[in-house]
């Protein structure tokens, strides 16, 4: 997936967006990128289709709600649409966001810095260096403590090196500065499933349905669960999953 990643971002650059456009519609399946919806929602602005880049940019922001860049991308995308104070609602929350304490690193920045320690990480993790993995994804966080995306795959490496107990310490922080993140909920249900807390995983699971009730992934584990029961075998099958 990460060279799926640098492909996209290859031909991003190299300005062949339709390539781009179909790389980066891969990756985001299987892992969230706030910079990958960033792209995304500038290829379609580009494009002209400037509902599918609002929703794109919308959706990055969802993920890392302090990533200013988005914002002011956001903030244009609706002043094109018309729609001017929205748009300079906005525009003055972002510009407040990059302008704190001069002492300080822009959180412009800080958020820059913490996608490439993410992105470190992530090659470490495809390497099965999960513990290496871990420490960048730990220096992102000391840079902007609520990328739930990041805290996310701190607790994936966790739960790889059978950590169980800090994956679910770092799937549980995920999900509670942003409750409509789910793969932080399906994630925690998962590892849930995995120490033998089936009511658990299944209660999470529900919980993240009440919260997306179009969820796949937690219909999908939901169902696999009662088949078991159904079939007096539990325990056995979601243990070999991961979910990223």
């Amino acid at each position: 997936m990460d060279e799926l990643y640098m492909r996209g971002r290859e031909s991003y650059d190299k300005g062949d967006l339709a390539e781009a456009e179909k790389c980066f519609l891969i990756v985001i399946k299987a892992r969230p990128y706030a910079d990958v919806y960033n792209k995304l929602g500038l290829i379609y602005h580009g494009k002209g289709e400037l509902g599918k880049a609002v929703a794109a940019f919308r959706k990055a922001i969802e993920i890392n709600p302090s990533y200013t860049e988005v914002s002011l991308n956001l903030a244009v995308t609706l002043n094109d649409m018309g729609k001017y104070n929205e748009a300079g609602e906005i525009f003055n929350s972002a510009a407040k966001i990059a302008h704190g304490s001069p002492f300080s690193l822009d959180p412009f920045i800080k958020g820059k810095l913490a996608n490439e320690h993410s992105k470190i990480g992530d090659i470490y993790y495809d390497l099965g260096l999960f513990g290496e993995a871990v420490e960048e994804y730990k220096k992102a966080i000391n840079l902007r403590p609520t990328f739930v995306d990041i805290i996310t795959k701190i607790g994936i490496a966790y739960r790889e090196k059978g950590m169980y107990n800090e994956a679910m310490r770092e799937f549980t922080k995920s999900k509670e500065i942003n409750p409509r993140y789910m793969p932080a909920r399906i994630n925690l249900g998962i590892t849930y499933y995995m120490k033998g807390f089936i009511d658990m995983a299944v209660n999470e699971w529900k919980e993240a349905l009440s919260v997306n009730p179009g969820n796949t992934d937690a219909q999908m584990y939901l169902k696999f669960v009662q088949a078991e029961q159904e079939g007096g075998q539990i325990g056995h099958g979601i243990g070999d999953l991961k979910l990223d």
